[in-house]
């Protein structure tokens, strides 16, 4: 008995998948499922799913031999298609190599598949979270490629302190560079929430600054992401009078503060 557990993206992927390594048909096998598999949220908590294929046996030779003895009765479908040729072979005399043939048509790394792939991703996201209407446009500076989001429900996507925003920023770097002929960098905005954010990154740099100076002591910020604790090096560069690192490791890496000795 030849029988053969597969995975696939979903239930009918993985029985294709079973049936061409088997080169048999769906009539010739049967089917058990063992997981059904998810889709998960976010392209994160994703589950494949399983089957177990296993190939029919053939009916025993006595068996045969008494059905052609017997009387003109009408062969069944079963026994018609027992006795109809398999499928033809190639010229070669090779059968089909059909994850050749898939291979060879995927589609090649192009950056503008890349924005597209982005773009539906996203759309993908928002009607997960129940938002129909989001609008997503880009713009390329060089390797940098910038998503704005429009929607009337934008303050979702953006989430309490752009904590929303910068998750999907990260998750859509990642959809974009598989696609991509070479590395890009992502950019998400809504709202211009990332020039309101950097205005208040820089007065706090200050006013945290002036802080630690009047105390005399060191003083840290709440964990943030890599580029907002670039924007405030780079708006406290400019004085002498303290100096600025950062803590920890991410998610939950910190910039310090303290005065100059």
């Amino acid at each position: 008995m030849k029988q053969l557990t597969q995975t696939g993206k979903t239930v009918d992927d993985a029985i294709a998948a079973a049936l061409e390594k088997l080169k048999k048909s769906q009539e010739q096998v049967t089917v058990r499922v063992i997981e059904e598999g998810k889709k998960g949220f976010f392209g994160f908590g994703a589950k494949n799913a399983e089957v177990e294929v296993t190939v029919k046996e053939p009916s025993d030779a006595p068996e045969t031999v008494q059905k052609t003895e017997t009387s003109d009765a009408k062969p069944s479908d079963e026994e018609i298609a027992a006795e109809m040729p398999a499928a033809p072979l190639e010229e070669d005399g090779e059968e089909p190599d059909f994850e050749q043939q898939e291979s060879e048509s995927a589609t090649k790394p192009s950056n503008d598949i890349a924005i597209a792939e982005t773009k539906n991703y996203l759309q993908d996201v928002a009607k997960g979270m129940k938002i129909e209407d989001l609008t997503v446009t880009h713009e390329k500076q060089g390797k940098t490629v910038r998503f704005t989001l429009e929607s009337e429900k934008v303050a979702v996507l953006i989430g309490k302190r752009g904590q929303t925003l910068n998750a999907l920023q990260q998750l859509a770097q990642l959809v974009a560079n598989r696609h991509a002929e070479q590395f890009m960098t992502v950019e998400l905005d809504a709202e211009n929430y990332r020039e309101r954010r950097q205005e208040t990154l820089e007065q706090l740099a200050d006013r945290m600054a002036d802080k630690a100076i009047r105390t005399g002591n060191r003083v840290q910020f709440e964990p943030m992401p890599s580029y907002e604790r670039k924007v405030i090096h780079q708006a406290l560069s400019r004085r002498l009078d303290i100096d600025t690192h950062s803590e920890g490791k991410d998610p939950n890496r910190y910039l310090v503060i303290e005065p100059h000795k």
